[in-house]
């Protein structure tokens, strides 16, 4: 366990405060101004910082600093530890990182995101997620054309068929893939699956052709959550009349751009994972 840190400023004046109400209303707002600005100091690149290192980030005098300091140790958003003594996030900060997860919707968050696919390329898009050996769709935006694709909410299939379970497998962990990949009978089928994976894992998506429906062309692109564990996949699917190579390669950068998007709205940040996890554009 940290110790306490013990954060006495030795011999400096404490700065003055006003006295006046409209004064100390003014002060308490910029104190917690102050601490959010020293909780976001810290980084993935650089979690544990000196005294001398987070002043220079947020700017406050000395006597203020550790003032602050000390508050947020006493709510656990802060622990000091070594010699010389070094700051990081606490618990308490992963405490309101739970609460901030268990509260969120992916649908409702993803929403705007995937309506924007469905309108940047015309065609549906939809969100899966990935449920033990299958992907389940749980959004679907539905092309307006009238000739469309459509999969419908709750539709779901083997991960190892389609772009959309295809993208999730590609990044699963390697004993579920493993797993997966032993059920399909046929070598031939198992290489040729094996190389799909192999390309997601290289570019970032998956692209499959008359897996799910004969004549539909379909990409999609992975999803992350905060452990950068792949929890479903966004992509967009439609006819092969109107989705030519070009375009297949177009739509490849915008379900990549919105997996990306809704990563980082579920708490993925890149940063702090391989890059290989992801896999990397063209």
């Amino acid at each position: 366990m940290a110790k306490k840190p013990k954060l006495q400023p030795k011999a400096e004046p404490k700065p003055e405060i006003g006295t006046q109400d409209g004064e100390q209303g003014a002060s308490g707002v910029r104190a917690v101004d102050r601490a959010i600005a020293i909780l976001q100091c810290f980084t993935p690149e650089q979690p544990a910082m000196s005294v001398i290192e987070i002043q220079k980030r947020v700017g406050l005098s000395r006597p203020t600093l550790y003032r602050l300091l000390q508050t947020l140790a006493q709510r656990d958003l802060i622990e000091a530890e070594g010699e010389p003594q070094r700051f990081r996030l606490a618990h308490g900060v992963m405490k309101l990182s739970h609460v901030w997860l268990r509260g969120l919707d992916i649908v409702t968050t993803a929403r705007p995101i995937v309506e924007g696919l469905r309108e940047a390329t015309g065609e549906t898009a939809a969100l899966f997620r990935m449920q033990e050996d299958r992907g389940i769709c749980i959004l679907e935006c539905e092309s307006r054309h009238v000739l469309s694709i459509s999969r419908g909410v709750g539709d779901s299939s083997s991960l190892t068929r389609g772009s959309t379970g295809k993208a999730m497998l590609a990044f699963a962990d390697p004993v579920r893939q493993g797993a997966l990949l032993a059920t399909i009978p046929k070598s031939a089928d198992r290489a040729r699956l094996e190389e799909a994976l192999a390309f997601a894992r290289r570019h970032g998506y998956a692209t499959s052709q008359s897996e799910i429906f004969a004549g539909t062309v379909a990409v999609s692109a992975p999803c992350f959550d905060h452990r950068g564990s792949v929890a479903g996949s966004v992509g967009v699917y439609g006819p092969s009349a109107r989705i030519d190579e070009r375009k297949l390669h177009d739509y490849s950068k915008l379900v990549r751009e919105a997996g990306r998007q809704i990563s980082v709205l579920l708490g993925f940040h890149e940063s702090e994972h391989a890059a290989a996890k992801r896999g990397r554009p063209d």
